[in-house]
């Protein structure tokens, strides 16, 4: 393959460049602007919440997620240990303290037992945790049922870290619904993306209204610029929204992209010793953002290290699941509630591509790569 084949590579299909070049004639080309309000209208309808406000980043939206609700310097938030580091960082930025909880083997998201022993726990000391943050993984929701059983019963607000499952359900009910608010990002690597940028979803109209004037450096209801708090630069513009509405617009065609890719490798690799898949239980329909295969180099001869050297020689990108915070260098030293899956699942697990831009040839070319490496360590 003459190109790198990468692991989700933006999908561009022709609308974006219709919809930026009318912003950009319209001359709203600040950060606020008609596009940007019909993507907040256009996501909070795809969530089903009333509410959502156009950010710079997933992370942004995580953060102004914790203030809205009042987590606070002092303050204890439960945090899945199997995540990007964003949802760990952001509860370092409000001065609070992250505690880490394993992910279960149904879901790979936060393990709901787990976070019920650890409030236990924490009780014991005269803590209560401020917020629980959950983390949709790979495209697939967490159990809300068995998690809403355990925070309602302790009265802990939810945070929905959903950037990655724009469009996944769980029991019906949209990713990004679940919490008090939720966070969607558009990073270029996502299932749609607006090149960069995210969004805060929330049926709490303060929330929302909160978010706005935080995003715009705080800048208090005055003819001229007054601040009372701290504020920060975390709106979009309403260019990145235009590109995002673009691609908003076929979210349905590249989750079913998606899920076919998804489908195919389980298919064609299953057959192999030590090779699975991610679980998906009956109550779940992911959006398939990344196919994530787990190695069991006990069984199946060959690990995720060396499925993934091989499949770049051949200028293929794969990754490494998320490597889980409690092993990384930053947070080792914080307080986890572990039961060994995130580690497994970090040992074992390899992100297949599975961008809905790519080609079938391209998709053939790397199904027989796997073939080809499967087959030669089974001899």
């Amino acid at each position: 393959m003459n190109r790198r084949i990468y692991l989700s590579a933006p999908d561009v299909r022709g609308k974006e460049e219709e919809y930026v070049l009318s912003a950009i004639r319209s001359n709203w080309i600040a950060p606020s602007g008609p596009d940007l309000e019909q993507f907040e209208f256009e996501i909070a309808k795809a969530c089903e919440t009333e509410h959502a406000v156009g950010l710079s980043s997933g992370t942004a939206a995580l953060h102004l997620s914790l203030l809205g609700i009042g987590v606070a310097e002092g303050d204890v938030v439960l945090v899945p240990t199997m995540t990007f580091v964003p949802t760990a960082n952001v509860v370092r930025y409000v001065g609070a303290t992250p505690v880490f909880i394993d992910i279960d083997t149904d879901t790979w998201a936060i393990d709901s037992e787990l976070v019920s022993k650890e409030i236990s726990r924490l009780a014991l000391e005269g803590i209560v945790p401020s917020a629980v943050i959950s983390v949709d993984l790979y495209g697939q929701c967490a159990d809300y049922d068995k998690l809403a059983t355990v925070l309602d019963e302790f009265d802990i607000p939810l945070i929905e870290d959903a950037a990655e499952a724009l469009g996944a359900r769980w029991g019906g009910r949209n990713a990004g619904s679940f919490g008090r608010a939720g966070a969607i990002s558009f990073n270029g690597n996502k299932i749609i993306t607006a090149s960069g940028g995210g969004m805060l979803v929330t049926d709490d109209e303060q929330i929302a209204d909160r978010a706005r004037k935080l995003a715009t450096q705080a800048r208090d209801d005055a003819p001229h610029y007054q601040h009372s708090e701290i504020g920060y630069n975390y709106r979009m513009s309403n260019l990145l929204a235009a590109f995002g509405r673009a691609q908003l617009e076929s979210l349905d065609q590249r989750i079913e992209i998606r899920r076919s890719i998804a489908e195919k490798y389980s298919h064609e690799l299953s057959r192999y010793p030590g090779v699975s898949f991610m679980p998906i239980p009956q109550a779940s329909e992911p959006n398939w953002w990344l196919s994530c295969v787990l190695i069991d180099s006990q069984i199946a001869g060959t690990n995720r290290e060396e499925v993934r050297l091989f499949l770049d020689s051949q200028n293929v990108e794969s990754r490494p699941l998320w490597k889980p915070m409690h092993l990384q260098p930053l947070y080792k030293n914080y307080r986890s509630r572990l039961n060994g899956t995130s580690e497994q699942v970090f040992e074992q697990g390899l992100c297949l591509p599975s961008g809905s831009g790519m080609s079938e040839e391209e998709f053939s070319f790397v199904l027989d790569l796997l073939h080809q490496h499967f087959e030669k360590v089974a001899i």
